[in-house]
């Protein structure tokens, strides 16, 4: 077992829990080689290269740690499955697969579980994301706010970098190429994800998401042209009931947008760089994950 350790994620919370995780899989007979990260997009990389050599990969770690691993379980050539021991602040990932956030746990839970079939976007040529690439309102949020910020107030400097950016909303005018057909239009927000859990701010109901399906979802936010438009739109996500005429919620193996100017991104809770186009697509089978 390879066991990748994020030592920059949850305030550090590895000092307390690595040694009783490492006697966990011992015990379980695992035989367990550490290797830390020194930066952001080091696990790929790793990953890639080493994952011939391991029955499975573990990263301790928020959700862009595991995004990573599942990069470079895709690079490898040679996937296996893949232990998330979740040590973040939002946990998208941990919440919509039901993982405990108590590292002890989560061990014990790695090695009584099985390998889930958990689809991947990839975004353009190379890039992949394991639950959510997105576009618009707050999505700059996860990775505008210092890491200094996140280690010492948690979620709570999420909630206050969105709340400073509410009076710079901005509308992007898009043409979106989906399976089912296309859509034009100026949107608030949109999100391609496989998850329940939507940076840590929203919530999509589970009968609506399947993680092995060869399906995305994308969820669009129509510009509001009033009040009582922006109303309904907070309500509309509330309810999860996206019958409305100001969010679209579909379904598809992929999905092109066309904007008229290049439009900033996120890719699991990360910079995913500015875009004038940007095709989306599942990989489908993607990775496993043990729960």
């Amino acid at each position: 077992m390879l066991v990748l350790v994020n030592p920059n994620a949850g305030k550090g919370k590895y000092r307390q829990e690595l040694g009783e995780v490492l006697k966990t899989f011992c015990e379980g007979g695992w035989s367990p080689t550490v290797c830390f990260t020194r930066k952001p997009g080091d696990a790929p990389g790793l990953v890639a290269e080493a994952a011939p050599d391991y029955d499975m990969v573990v990263c301790l770690g928020g959700d862009g740690t595991l995004s990573e691993t599942a990069a470079g379980m895709m690079l490898s050539g040679a996937p296996c499955p893949i232990g998330y021991i979740p040590l973040g602040t939002a946990n998208d990932v941990a919440k919509t697969l039901g993982l405990s956030v108590h590292p002890l746990e989560s061990a014990q839970r790695i090695i009584a579980g099985k390998p889930l079939p958990f689809d991947l976007g990839q975004f353009g040529t190379d890039r992949y994301f394991s639950y959510i690439a997105a576009f618009g309102a707050f999505t700059e949020v996860s990775y505008a706010t210092p890491q200094e910020a996140k280690q010492a107030l948690g979620h709570l400097a999420y909630m206050l970098e969105a709340m400073r950016r509410l009076t710079q909303l901005t509308s992007y005018h898009a043409v979106v190429e989906h399976d089912g057909g296309v859509l034009e239009g100026d949107f608030l927000f949109g999100a391609v994800t496989n998850s329940t859990s939507v940076g840590g701010l929203m919530q999509l109901d589970p009968q609506l998401v399947d993680l092995s399906d060869g399906k995305l979802e994308i969820l669009l936010v129509h510009t509001p042209q009033d009040l009582l438009d922006l109303s309904d739109i907070i309500g509309s996500i509330m309810r999860m009931d996206f019958s409305g005429p100001n969010v679209d919620f579909l379904h598809s193996a992929g999905v092109r947008f066309r904007f008229d100017r290049p439009v900033a991104w996120t890719r699991d809770g990360e910079d995913g760089g500015t875009h004038q186009e940007a095709d989306i697509r599942v990989r489908h089978p993607g990775v496993e994950i043990m729960v």
